[in-house]
């Protein structure tokens, strides 16, 4: 096998709150490989969000090491593409303004930055909203320009933060799917945190499932389900089986 695009070595994190230690992560290793999509589930407050933000250096860790294709991490950079569960688009720019932004920060000229946006509304569905500001979308739609913007820039890794925790049942499950075809045509690697177990099973080649806190690795589960991914996999005996299977493995950490 080649090199991770993604891997955690010795990671440990911290907090000291009124003269006591909160340990909140701890992992010994973790990787993803270049192209694959892993989803992260665990109890409720066993530090999935703390983990990202970490990897994505917004973060520091207290020991351990991060690495992207073999390099370090040392901070923010655009080798990682974050999207969270907040929109965080500029409500004065326009679908394509919000989109092209990250080009324009790097000084991408004109002619290339027309282009990608071009090409990542097209692959988002959004082609025909470019003029539209993100108050007159929906708020799938919106999630989806925060994705297209996070794309443009093409980071190696994507880092996914409960990005459809906020939208209803339906929409949710719009995106997903919107989601799983914009993997299969990129082939982006992505890191996906939820708390949802169908969501996780659904989206993931690998299902990491961390422990109660301090998180630790408590099993990395294969779904081994054909793609592309629809409603009849999601009604299949073996989805069920998997998904319940993840179920117990949280529930015994919340009862432990």
């Amino acid at each position: 096998m080649g090199t991770p695009a993604l891997e955690v070595v010795g990671l440990r994190k911290a907090y000291a709150r009124d003269g006591r230690t909160l340990e909140v992560l701890d992992l010994a290793r973790l990787s993803v490989a270049d192209g694959e999509f892993v989803t992260v589930v665990g109890p409720s407050g066993c530090g999935k969000s703390t983990l990202l933000h970490i990897l994505g250096g917004f973060i520091p860790a207290n020991t351990g090491e991060i690495r992207v294709h073999g390099r370090a991490v040392v901070g923010p950079g655009p080798d990682r593409g974050m999207v969270f569960q907040e929109f965080s688009l500029f409500p004065w720019r326009t679908v394509g303004g919000n989109v092209g932004w990250g080009l324009e920060v790097r000084g991408a000229p004109a002619s290339e930055r027309a282009t990608v946006v071009d090409r990542y509304l097209e692959l988002t569905g959004l082609s025909e909203f470019r003029n539209h500001l993100p108050s007159e979308l929906s708020g799938g739609m919106k999630q989806r320009v925060a994705l297209a913007r996070v794309l443009a820039f093409d980071p190696e890794v994507l880092l996914m933060d409960e990005p459809f925790g906020s939208l209803d049942a339906q929409t949710r499950e719009t995106m997903q799917e919107e989601l799983t075809r914009i993997w299969e045509r990129t082939r982006k690697t992505i890191f996906f945190v939820t708390h949802d177990i169908d969501e996780a099973v659904y989206l993931g080649d690998r299902v990491v499932v961390l422990s109660a806190r301090p998180a630790r690795l408590r099993e990395e589960v294969p779904v081994e389900l054909p793609r592309p991914r629809g409603i009849v996999v999601r009604k299949s005996i073996a989805f069920l089986e998997c998904r319940n299977h993840i179920w117990d493995l949280i529930r015994e950490e919340k009862t432990s």
